[in-house]
């Protein structure tokens, strides 16, 4: 399903999106405007699981022969995405978290059908344990370095185009850099705004390094956008001139987050809301953006 250099193409997007057809939903685009300015949401967060990594697990899953067994390490999402995508396949799944992956997301992978095992302090150090886990008999399936994985996650880009062809740009925000970079892939010769906030800028450092590196995570979106490096094929990706790299800080990203519920009645996570920040301080280069909010798992209260 991949090229020979192990990088997805806009090809295993277009397969991928038949691939996944038959469990994932096909989320809406919303036209809306907001203090006078007209936007369009990319509503992932409406996905199975609560984010858009179902995508990238239902594909990468569904390209294995007959797997028994399915092993990942997650900061939540894609441990609850790969944790449903395995019970819709009838695959056992194991998941691995480190001990600061919040409750709103453990519990619902754990519902799903998962094996959860809480290990470290970081992403990484559940990582490690998950591959020492790992046997000849299973599969273990990265967050976002991996080609199906990106080819999955790149059918939120090829929707947003089929279903709004002014789109010059998809604003997203980037973690790992796996949704990104199968974006990139699924939207043509459109801009890629890639959204990071001040204390997860692992392809920001990236980009300006010219290479991938390591980074310290911090912020309020840091369960979701908490990888301290991102993945070498994202980055093969991304970088590239229609790669746009925008920062965000963590009080622009809370107040996106509640005008999203104020003006929408739309709950995201924080990560989810960041793209939205970078629209409202005005850093998106592009006339006519989709914004992809990407996922809603985590804790919610209002006021009564």
């Amino acid at each position: 399903m991949t090229t020979l250099l192990g990088l997805p193409t806009a090809a295993d997007v277009a397969t991928a999106a038949t691939t996944i057809r038959p469990h994932a939903r096909r989320t809406p685009v919303l036209r809306a405007s907001v203090n006078g300015r007209d936007v369009l949401l990319k509503l992932e967060h409406l996905q199975l699981s609560g984010s858009f990594k179902l995508r990238g697990a239902l594909n990468a899953l569904s390209c294995v022969d007959h797997p028994t067994r399915v092993v990942t390490a997650s900061g939540g999402n894609h441990g609850l995405a790969v944790a449903t995508a395995a019970a819709l396949l009838g695959v056992p799944a194991t998941v691995y978290v480190p001990e600061s992956a919040p409750e709103s997301k453990t519990r619902r992978i754990e519902a799903a059908g998962a094996r959860l095992v809480r290990h470290g302090a970081t992403y990484a150090e559940a990582a490690d344990a998950a591959l020492a886990a790992v046997t000849s008999q299973d599969v273990y399936l990265p967050a976002y370095d991996h080609p199906d994985v990106i080819a999955g996650q790149g059918t939120v880009g090829a929707e947003i185009v089929a279903d709004a062809s002014e789109v010059d740009a998809v604003v997203v925000a980037v973690g790992g850099g796996g949704l990104a970079a199968g974006i990139a892939l699924g939207i043509g010769d459109r801009t890629t705004v890639a959204v990071e906030t001040k204390g997860c800028h692992a392809l920001h450092a990236a980009l300006e390094a010219g290479r991938p590196v390591d980074t310290e995570v911090s912020g309020v979106a840091s369960s979701a956008l908490g990888a301290t490096r991102v993945g070498d094929l994202p980055f093969a990706v991304l970088n590239a001139p229609r790669t746009s790299s925008v920062l965000v800080s963590d009080d622009e990203v809370v107040a996106a987050q509640a005008l999203l519920w104020e003006e929408f009645r739309i709950a995201v996570e924080p990560a989810a809301a960041a793209p939205f920040a970078a629209w409202l301080a005005g850093r998106v280069p592009a006339e006519r953006p989709c914004i992809v909010l990407c996922g809603a798992n985590s804790a919610w209260t209002t006021e009564p």
